[in-house]
């Protein structure tokens, strides 16, 4: 299995518009779910913002394998997704990892 986690932060620093930015990544993102196979799971979360210097928002999905982390990557609601999610951040780190 692969969990893979992405972290971001968002151009807005508008709290509403925050919030809408995350409901959009996350209603994106979690519809591939039962859609791409070999992905089992995808939660999109905001930070609490209790700590300064935190990334603002966190996605985490799991994977088969590598392979399934490629599909899904190259799923065309995936690539819709990653249009609407680049609008909305300016910066992101990625982790993969087995387990």
């Amino acid at each position: 299995m692969i969990r893979h986690i992405v972290v971001f932060t968002l151009t807005a620093t508008d709290a509403e518009q925050r919030a809408q930015d995350v409901e959009g990544m996350r209603s994106g993102l979690q519809a591939l779910v039962g859609t791409v196979p070999g992905l089992h799971s995808i939660v999109v979360e905001p930070d609490l913002g209790l700590i300064d210097n935190h990334w603002d928002v966190a996605l985490v999905s799991e994977h088969d394998d590598n392979a399934a982390l490629e599909a899904y990557q190259a799923h065309p609601q995936h690539q819709q997704a990653a249009i609407f999610i680049s609008g909305i951040v300016t910066d992101r780190a990625t982790v993969d990892y087995e387990f």
